[in-house]
């Protein structure tokens, strides 16, 4: 896995693609920031006060729940992609939730304005390796990621971490918890996954508003803390 000094450098080669991403002064302290309650012209528009915007990827394998989770927390319509899984890819294709028939093919899109300053344009990405090519493009520009595990298999999120860290792209973990879902301790899914100790790691339920922007709340900030220290 990758080492602190190439995360932190990750970190500075993603504020330089984006410089705008960070609002004015968030570099000097880590704001308490919460999502806007009323989006401008009904989520239509971003607001006038907003300062910077960022990219963020939403990472994960098949079946994690990215489609869900953007559309939970996304402000506008979100863009989904899905198209129905067909028998031939039935044997590539596999989820622990093998009721789950349709399948991201290109792209999620959503927009979340956060504290009235911050606009995040979150992509989802496809799960399947196949998708590899595409995903790399969609993580040009990207200042973040929050990658999406499933503690039914734990494997099957190793080839997303694994590209953000080839990618160099700062990340924090969030578990989305679903029924039946294995409970571990912290300290067990750092070990399992393999992860730094400054990566945060959350727990969150795609289809719950409040616990899936905090989740994008803890990457904010630890993207910001990152900034701070480089």
């Amino acid at each position: 896995m990758a080492s602190k000094a190439a995360s932190e450098s990750s970190v500075a080669g993603a504020r330089d693609v984006a410089p705008d991403a960070v609002p004015d002064g968030a570099s000097k302290s880590v704001p308490d920031v919460m999502p806007d309650s009323a989006p401008a012209a009904a989520g239509k528009y971003v607001r006038s006060s907003v300062a910077g915007a960022a990219k963020i990827m939403v990472v994960g394998p098949l079946g994690v729940g990215k489609t869900t989770f953007i559309g939970t927390v996304s402000e506008i319509k979100p863009l989904s992609t899905e198209a129905v899984m067909t028998q031939a890819g039935a044997s590539v294709d596999v989820t622990v939730d093998r009721t789950k028939a349709t399948t991201t093919v290109a792209l999620d899109f959503g927009r979340m304005t956060i504290d009235g300053e911050l606009v995040l344009y979150l992509f989802g990405t496809p799960g399947q390796q196949r998708f590899l090519p595409a995903w790399r493009d969609l993580a040009r520009g990207a200042l973040g990621a929050l990658a999406l595990v499933d503690t039914r298999d734990l494997t099957a999120s190793f080839d997303a971490l694994g590209h953000l860290e080839d990618l160099g792209l700062p990340f924090a973990v969030a578990v989305n918890v679903f029924p039946g879902s294995p409970v571990h301790s912290d300290g067990e899914l750092r070990a399992a996954l393999d992860l730094l100790p400054q990566t945060p790691l959350v727990t969150c339920d795609a289809r719950d508003e409040r616990s899936s922007v905090m989740a994008l709340i803890a990457l904010v900030r630890h993207l910001l803390l990152a900034a701070e220290s480089s």
